[in-house]
This record gives C-alpha cells, structure tokens and sequence, in this order.
C-alpha cells in the first residue's frame, strides 16, 4: 500500500456553455464567476482536463500523476488489470439553464474505431428540478433511420422523442445510443465512462453571442443511434446506512447511501470509490485523517484505503467498479 494516500478531493473544471446559469454556485457552492457555467468536472482525466488535488500533502498533483506512481494502489487491482493506467471514469455536475442540444454517444466500438476513445455510457440523479422540468430520452416508440431523418429534416424531431417529467431524486441511466437532452431547469449529478465524444443532433436552432450556429454530427450519429424505444428511469431503495443499488453496468456501479450517524466501511483493494454528496454533510474518518463534505463535494478513495468510517446525516452516491 501507498503510505501517503488519503481520500482526495480536485479542484472543479468550470465549464461555460450556452445553455449553463448559475446555480452550481447558488445550490453547490462552486466557485464560478460566469452566469452560463454548465458543467463542473469533478474527476478527470480527459486530456487537457485532468483534476488535480485540492486538499492535503498531495495538493497541487494531478490524478494521472497519482495514478502513474500508484497505479494499483489508487485504482485497484481489478481496475488496474481491466484498464491499465486509464481513470475509466468521468464525474461531472450540470446546471441546465436552457435545454440541452439532443445528442446520442457512440458504443465501445464505434468511439474506438472513429476517435480511439471509450463509449459514453452514463447516468443522470438529479439534484435540483423546477416545476416543469423534463428530459428527453429515446424514442416514444420504435423508429428507423428513415422516420429518424424525415423528422430531423422537418425539424420535427421533438415530437417522435420521449419526453419525460423529472424530479429531484430521479435516476436515469442512458446506454450509449440513447438519443437524450437534459431539459431546462435542472441540476444533475452525471457519471459517465471517460469519453467526450458527443454527437449533436439538433440544438434548437440556437445562436452563440457571435451569431454562430453549434456544430452538428447528423451523419457520424446515423450508425450510434438506437432507434428503439428504451426504458431509462430506475428506481431504487432508500434504506438507511445501506449502500442501495441504482446502476449495476459493465462500466460502473453506483448506489445510493442515505447516510445516518455512522457507518463503517470495508473494501478489499480491487476498485476506487467515489463518493458524491447529494445533501446532507458527511465526514470520512480513517487511520487519523478526517474531512468533512457538504453538498455538492466529491471525494475519490483510493483503493488501497481497506477501512473507514463515515459520520453525519446525508445522502451519498457511491460509486466503484465491479
């Protein structure tokens, strides 16, 4: 084992986009200082976005510097044999001020052929919806490419999507393929595979402050959409001091901790944990170090980190590879 591990937390990654607002400042206390902040990357190793360390001795190093020295040690030993020295990981929260453009991400396969990337299978728990807010997931009901492109021609794609209410505390896991947009007015928590690759389908017509039009994928999507009817929305336990299952994938498995008072945790050295706050405050205790997390805090724990503790009252997602 590393001696000089610790339950790390990064510095965000702001990111401006058109559709961003402000309220990853007002609910999750992150320090931007632009009205159309989108996303907060949370951990990182997306080239040119890598998250370095905010607390500790090892502040100021960053994720694959740790992970380069470390490697079992930080990831696991499973992690490790299954991805070498790659995060396999991306953790992000959004703020959708306005909708989202509609989207789909490549599999495995394709991100690997076209981008030499992962594919981008993820999930949404969101934190924070207004009245009327909604995503768009999928198909209403089994389409084709052929009514797929009639629509997006006529500029009538919306209407063959599912359109779907959400609250907070809703869950949705979208497989790569899954036509998607998060909708206006809400917050999200999104774990995801390490991957940028997006392809955009439609952005609602939209214009930059210069006049400009985003770029579109229509043709790269043709062959990444699944043009099937899904079923996203997941539902799960609230048991308290329990680590509830919500997503169990091939990528990643993430539950829901509603945590009261104290709970000891055990692990055996095969995978990283993440934790994310989603309300609440919460502290880790392990070996004489103890920090407290508050809403909208992440924390990875290195998989070498066997036993430790958490105290207070929060809700938690936790988050580790099987």
């Amino acid at each position: 084992m590393s001696q000089n591990l610790y339950p790390l937390q990064f510095e965000p990654i702001l990111k401006e986009r058109i559709w961003g607002g402000e309220k990853l400042k007002t609910i999750l206390n992150k320090p931007i200082v632009s009205k159309i902040t989108g996303e907060s990357w949370e951990l990182s190793t997306v080239e040119g976005d890598v998250s370095v360390v905010a607390n500790g001795a090892l502040k100021g190093k960053s994720l694959m510097d740790l992970i380069n020295e470390t490697p079992d040690a930080v990831l696991g030993t499973k992690v490790y044999e299954r991805f070498g020295k790659q995060f396999p990981l991306l953790f992000k929260y959004l703020d959708a001020r306005e909708d989202l453009s509609i989207q789909v991400h490549p599999n495995d396969k394709l991100a690997k052929e076209r981008h030499n990337s992962f594919g981008k299978t993820e999930m949404w728990y969101v934190m924070q919806a207004d009245a009327d807010a909604r995503i768009i997931v999928g198909f209403k009901e089994d389409s084709n490419k052929e009514e797929y492109l009639k629509h997006l021609h006529d500029n009538t794609l919306v209407s063959i999507l599912d359109d779907v209410k959400a609250k907070s505390g809703d869950v949705f896991f979208l497989e790569t393929g899954t036509v998607h947009a998060i909708g206006a007015g809400l917050v999200v928590a999104e774990i995801q595979q390490t991957s940028d690759i997006t392809y955009r389908l439609y952005d609602f017509d939209r214009v930059d402050a210069q006049g400009n039009k985003r770029e579109l994928h229509v043709d790269l999507a043709l062959d990444a959409i699944n043009y099937n009817k899904v079923d996203t929305q997941k539902k799960y336990e609230s048991k308290v001091n329990t680590s509830n299952t919500v997503v169990d994938c091939p990528y990643f498995t993430t539950n829901f901790l509603p945590l009261e008072n104290k709970l000891e945790v055990s692990k055996n050295g095969d995978t990283f944990t993440v934790y994310m706050c989603i309300e609440g405050e919460f502290e880790i205790e392990y070996d004489g170090f103890k920090q407290a997390y508050k809403k909208g805090d992440t924390v990875l724990v290195p998989a070498a980190i066997n036993v430790f503790n958490l105290t207070g009252k929060a809700s938690i997602l936790e988050i580790y590879i099987s």
